[in-house]
């Protein structure tokens, strides 16, 4: 799996204002920042996202590339079909446990895309309330574990048995993010470091890139950098797993 944020220098990826998309504004609308985001769509078979991150963005989004970097659409396409002989969109993936999904989106209902929502069995329940089943190319995937939580190893199972996705691209949020790092199911990291500040305040805290997950120096995860990369003030930076 893959893991994509852009950051601040003090490591916030969102400043939680209504309205705003986190990354967008964080990064200043970095072209070379959108160009690489397009790029790891094209070559994902899935996106993951959380609900809250979903319900953040525009409702007419969907995690494709052409979506972050319109500008080059058509190398996308043409990358993605000839050379990784993936003719169709990448499944949206998201993950609500509750089932408190906005299913007027466009991505649920256009049929642009095929989408997955992950959650328990309460969550369908609330989905087939809503009108989730009827919904185009829109199907819902219940994953309890005993203990009624979705856990990541078991989202990735389901994902590849059920959807044949091998490459995953998680962007966000942080706290499912974090779920993931800490289950050690991460291979690789893609980092823009934006060049500002954004501060934080006991009041109201500003996630960082990981959020709710904490681990000591015994067992942090440690990472090698691949690459480091920059154009004007900003830096791409890809980490892999040790």
């Amino acid at each position: 799996m893959i893991g994509n944020f852009v950051s601040t220098l003090d490591g916030i990826v969102s400043f939680l204002i209504p309205g705003k998309e986190g990354g967008g504004e964080i990064s200043g609308h970095d072209e070379a920042d959108r160009f690489i985001m397009g790029l790891l769509r094209a070559s994902a078979d899935a996106v993951m996202v959380g609900v809250g991150t979903l319900h953040a963005t525009h409702p007419r989004h969907l995690w494709v590339a052409s979506s972050v970097y319109r500008d080059a659409a058509a190398l996308y396409e043409q990358f993605r079909k000839e050379v990784l002989a993936k003719p169709e969109p990448p499944f949206n993936v998201i993950v609500s446990g509750s089932g408190r999904v906005d299913l007027s989106r466009r991505m649920f209902q256009s049929g642009d895309v095929p989408v997955r929502i992950v959650t328990t069995s309460k969550g369908a329940d609330r989905l087939r309330v809503a009108g989730a089943s009827v919904l185009p190319t829109t199907e819902v995937l219940v994953l309890n574990h005993s203990d009624g939580a979705i856990t990541p190893a078991t989202m990735l199972e389901a994902l590849h048995a059920q959807c044949g996705v091998r490459m995953l691209l998680h962007e966000g949020g942080p706290t499912l993010y974090g779920e993931f790092i800490r289950a050690g199911l991460v291979d690789e990291m893609f980092v823009t470091l934006a060049p500002q500040l954004a501060g934080s305040s006991p009041a109201m805290p500003r996630p960082n890139m990981v959020w709710g997950t904490e681990f000591i120096p015994e067992n942090a995860p440690q990472l090698r950098i691949v690459s480091a990369k920059q154009s004007a003030d900003h830096l791409y930076l890809r980490y892999a797993r040790r």
